[in-house]
């Protein structure tokens, strides 16, 4: 089995700079630090911010049809990853189901558990072109019914490298060879979320030749924000680092649309304390 394959410090560097609320209408505070009041849509080149991106509990959907209306409403455009990206089909997922990684390290769609209020999943590719192989991208946004419920899914996305170092994705995908690492934003260190997963392997399909496979999941108060991303044959070190680079810059944009969502407080909550779940279902 070919080695670890680390996470490329062009990661590292995306996951600062795609740190952008808005773009043209942050203004810097008295230190001179990016404000975090803008309310348009994410900025593809805007500086990273300094703290973190999050959605508090109060802002958040609180039933199945507003955590719907939330994951629906988020604008993830294929521009996100990179140039040339597009929609796949089929785009979208079932957001009353989602990923379950069984007892047989097999992935399976399965009904969402009490403590998930939706999941939507959305697929996106890169054409195969010019002798490079495609590239395709899965996002997931996935509404908890609170952080501490989104904190579990994190270690137990953990976890499940540790138990499945080797997982198949359906009949006849797979990747192996898996390295994770899970960071908080108080670690010490930059980051753009409260807590983000970094995965690194290989994808191998129909008994072919192995190729980069990377998995991220930021986490934004009770709402994480996950993609993984499998790239074909054809490309550079180089290419293949910029490709990983972009897809994690994917993820961001999207976590700095919920930030902003919770800042505006236009999440689909209602605020009316009465309101029960029962009458939405």
């Amino acid at each position: 089995m070919a080695g670890w394959r680390p996470a490329p410090t062009a990661v590292a560097v995306a996951l600062l700079l795609a740190g952008c609320t808005s773009g043209s209408d942050d203004e810097p505070d008295a230190d001179g630090k990016p404000s975090r009041t803008a309310t348009a849509s994410p900025s593809l080149s805007t500086p990273p911010v300094s703290e973190p991106y999050t959605l508090a509990e109060d802002r958040a959907p609180r039933t199945r049809a507003e955590a719907l209306a939330f994951v629906r409403d988020l604008d993830v455009r294929p521009d996100y990853f990179g140039s040339g990206f597009r929609k796949r089909e089929p785009y979208e997922s079932d957001p009353a189901q989602w990923a379950v990684l069984g007892q047989d390290c097999l992935w399976r769609r399965e009904a969402l558990p009490d403590t998930v209020l939706a999941s939507l999943t959305r697929s996106f590719e890169l054409p195969e072109r010019d002798g490079k192989g495609p590239v395709y991208v899965s996002l997931t946004v996935t509404v908890h019914r609170d952080a501490v419920s989104a904190r579990r899914d994190m270690a137990g996305a953990l976890e499940s490298a540790l138990r499945c170092p080797e997982q198949r994705l359906n009949a006849t995908d797979r990747v192996r060879g898996l390295y994770s690492q899970i960071d908080a934003y108080t670690d010490a260190r930059s980051a753009i979320t409260e807590d983000d997963l970094t995965e690194t392997g290989e994808w191998l399909t129909d008994g072919g030749k192995a190729h980069p496979f990377d998995w991220y999941m930021f986490r934004v108060g009770p709402v994480t924000v996950a993609a993984t991303a499998r790239q074909g044959a054809g490309r550079s070190e180089t290419e293949e680092d910029t490709i990983t680079a972009g897809v994690a810059k994917g993820v961001a944009f999207v976590a700095a649309d919920i930030d902003r969502l919770g800042g505006t407080g236009d999440t689909g909550a209602t605020g009316d304390p009465t309101q029960t779940e029962g009458a939405e279902q």
